[in-house]
This record gives C-alpha cells, structure tokens and sequence, in this order.
C-alpha cells in the first residue's frame, strides 16, 4: 500500500560524530524532527500557519532502532511515511527509515503524536489544513486505520 516516498538527502557533520567516529543516536532523532517539519511546510502546514491555527504537533513517543552504523564518508537518505492514523488524524504514527550509501538501511524511526490545540493547551482534533496534509502522506506498506 506504499505511495509515493518523501525523502531527503542529510549531511554528516564532523559536530554529528561520537568518539567512535559514527553518528551519535541524537541526530538520528534531529533528522527525523527535521524532515517532518520541512515536509508539512512544503505542503502548507508551516510553523506560521499552525501558530495562526492554534495548533502544534506533540510526540508521546519516539524509538530509534540502530541496524548499521553511519559515518562520516555516507551517503545518508531518510524518508517519513505514516504507519497509523485515526480518520481524523488527531491521532498518527509516523515513521522515518534512513538509509546509507542507497540500499543499506541504516535505522528506523518510529513516533506516536497527536495534534495539540496550544491556546487551550489540550489534545484536539486538526482542522482541514492539516488534515489535507496527512491525508496526503505517503503511507508505510503495513498502513492501517486506528480508531482507537
């Protein structure tokens, strides 16, 4: 059931490296957050039109499964597809596979979010912007509704 895969090319930066010369598990998460905002701006949903919608997206959780180790010299390629959404998208489970050197792949990101009303400061259903926006996400092969 996949759709079309959005995705980006990511630099290694020296800063990006621990002691052992690989990527540190924090800019595995730095390049998710990223590619997930720069995908919702490229569709319309940028910080300034949420900030007038009164809304903002919330992670209850991310987990990072490490495969292979990336370095410096990589080529590093992540992608975002949804996994799981409430009709409505109040509700989702994003997830992001970053791949090294095109078919080894290197990590899988995997997040449960909601839509935050930030005026009221509580959980909200998203309005038609946003919704048109997730609607149009490309979907993970193993895509369900959760009505839960």
């Amino acid at each position: 059931m996949e759709s079309s895969i959005y995705k980006q090319l990511v630099n290694v930066r020296w800063a990006d490296l621990d002691p052992n010369f690989h990527v540190r598990h924090s800019v595995y998460y730095d390049w998710g957050a990223a590619l997930r905002m720069q995908y919702l701006s490229e569709n319309g949903l940028t910080t300034g039109s949420m900030m007038k919608l009164g809304i903002g997206p919330i992670i209850f959780r991310e987990e990072c499964v490490f495969r292979r180790e990336i370095r410096m010299d990589d080529q590093v390629e992540i992608n975002v597809k949804i996994l799981k959404s409430r009709r409505d998208h109040s509700r989702w489970t994003l997830q992001h596979e970053i791949y090294k050197n095109g078919d080894t792949l290197a990590a899988i990101i995997t997040l449960d979010g909601a839509w935050m009303d930030v005026r009221q400061r509580k959980l909200a259903i998203p309005p038609a912007e946003a919704i048109a926006v997730f609607d149009k996400m490309p979907k993970n092969e193993a895509f369900e509704w959760n009505e839960k």
